[in-house]
């Protein structure tokens, strides 16, 4: 009779009850009906114990960095970076807005932050240059897909916790699938750029810009900081050199002589714009470098991007105030409960799934249609897929994780193999049509209708798609990284 609460569960999804509550109720009832009362406490004692977690604090740390960065005026300096590199390519905004949210997603790590923040400033710009609306709107939602694959990622933080994952492994795991999928994205915006004709955008949207004496500075620093540790591992690569800091202090040299020489053959608007990107992007390599030197695990480099958000947004570019602290708490706070109360749902929900037996009865039914290896991830693919047109990736995880997961790596597949897998393709599902979260999102802020953009959308996501399975048929693309790096076997 337990093998019911998911058939409850989806029923009370489809009548309106929030995911929470579903979560809760639909175990908790079929427990009580069978009179599992000893499990029914058990259920709801594990509400509270599945938030209380060291590992998962990185969770509103991250999202309080984003909204940080949002207020701090951050969007638009990396648009005008991307737009000073790719704007006089045909269809120079689409791809300028493709590159933003790359570059935004080492930030956020939400679609939804990316949709909201890089819309506002990217749809009506493109619709100026010639663009219909629901193109502009439709790119946009496309490339916001980005965020949540390329580190940090809060739903990976969540798969991570939910299966047991290591947080760090999965970050490192996203790096190239999140890249994938805007290199091909911007594949098909060049294929119909001649086919619609769509115009080029200006490189160099301020003419004759300043920059802050400080920002100056610490943008002076940290490029031949960055210069240097490119050289650096560089060196690295050579047999029979071994590295150091001496050897890092060494690198300077050459990265200032570099960058001098560099700085001859640029204009002085196009210097300008990339040394007003250089504080914020420092953010993703800041946690990304910590985290593969050892140097501070994924939560504490959630509080560290935190501390460097509110430094640079006060002490670098004097773009936030102390009255805007007050709205960035609160609306980070209600996303951070939101999320933490489902996790705390998804953590009583897992252990109801494991008394059910619903892992080996999936298991068990999914071997039946095929023993075929390659077949079955085509299958769970599609499922996933289709899921994610309807459900939001955070609860889908939460749900359909503890029952696919062992299901799939008892077949073989890695578990960060996995996880990737199950990441990327319901992070799509945000884009995807009829339900797709980001879509009302682009829809609000561009002024155009859902039904426009869906179809609009819909090239875009068949790169997407393709992205995925070669994602799944191909491994070393998500286990590289992470086993470079030593975080895996």
């Amino acid at each position: 009779m337990l093998i019911w609460f998911l058939p409850l569960f989806l029923f009370l999804l489809m009548v309106g009850l929030p995911v929470f509550f579903a979560l809760l109720f639909a175990p908790g009832a079929l427990l009580w009906l069978n009179g599992q009362e000893r499990d029914l406490s058990l259920l709801y004692r594990n509400l509270y114990n599945g938030m209380d977690s060291f590992p998962l604090m990185a969770l509103p740390f991250f999202l309080l960095a984003g909204e940080i960065m949002n207020r701090g005026g951050i969007t638009e300096r990396l648009v005008q970076f991307a737009q000073a590199f790719m704007g006089h390519l045909r269809g120079g905004l689409a791809h300028v807005n493709i590159l933003s949210s790359i570059l935004f997603a080492g930030l956020s790590g939400s679609a939804v932050a990316d949709t909201s923040a890089l819309g506002s400033t990217l749809i009506p710009a493109m619709e100026k240059q010639g663009y219909t609306r629901r193109f502009a709107a439709a790119i946009t939602a496309a490339s916001s897909v980005i965020g949540p694959v390329i580190p940090p990622s809060g739903i990976m933080i969540i798969y991570a916790y939910v299966m047991g994952e290591s947080v760090a492994a999965l970050f490192m795991a996203g790096i190239v699938p999140g890249v994938l999928v805007g290199i091909g994205l911007m594949i098909m915006v060049r294929l119909m750029a001649d086919r619609y004709d769509l115009p080029r955008a200006e490189r160099i949207v301020e003419r004759n810009a300043s920059i802050g004496t400080i920002e100056y500075w610490v943008s002076l620093i940290l490029l031949r900081a960055n210069v240097a540790g490119v050289f650096y591992l560089l060196v690295g690569l050579v047999p029979g050199m071994t590295g150091g800091f001496a050897v890092y202090l060494g690198m300077l040299v050459p990265a200032h002589f570099a960058l001098v020489a560099y700085r001859q053959r640029v204009s002085r608007d196009f210097r300008i714009v990339c040394k007003k990107a250089v504080a914020p992007m420092q953010t993703p390599i800041i946690i990304l470098g910590g985290i593969l030197l050892g140097v501070f695990t994924p939560t504490e480099a959630a509080a560290i991007a935190v501390l460097y958000a509110l430094i640079v947004s006060y002490g670098v570019l004097g773009t936030m105030t102390l009255a805007d602290l007050g709205e960035v708490l609160k609306r980070s706070a209600v996303a951070s409960a939101t999320v933490l109360l489902l996790v705390g749902a998804a953590v009583s929900f897992k252990t109801v799934v494991s008394l059910s037996h619903a892992p080996e009865m999936m298991a068990d039914f999914i071997l039946s249609l095929s023993e075929n290896p390659l077949i079955l991830l085509l299958l769970i693919n599609i499922l996933l897929f289709i899921v994610g047109m309807f459900l939001d990736a955070g609860p889908a995880i939460i749900i359909l994780g503890p029952i696919l997961g062992p299901v799939f790596v008892s077949m073989g597949v890695d578990p960060i193999h996995f996880a990737i897998i199950m990441s990327v393709n319901l992070t799509v599902g945000l884009a995807t049509p009829p339900m797709g979260l980001v879509l009302f999102v682009a829809s609000a802020v561009s002024g155009e209708r859902v039904e426009s953009i869906s179809k609009a959308i819909l090239p875009f996501i068949a790169i997407e798609v393709v992205v995925i399975l070669l994602i799944t048929y191909v491994p070393a693309l998500s286990l590289t990284i992470p086993r470079w790096a030593g975080m895996m076997n």
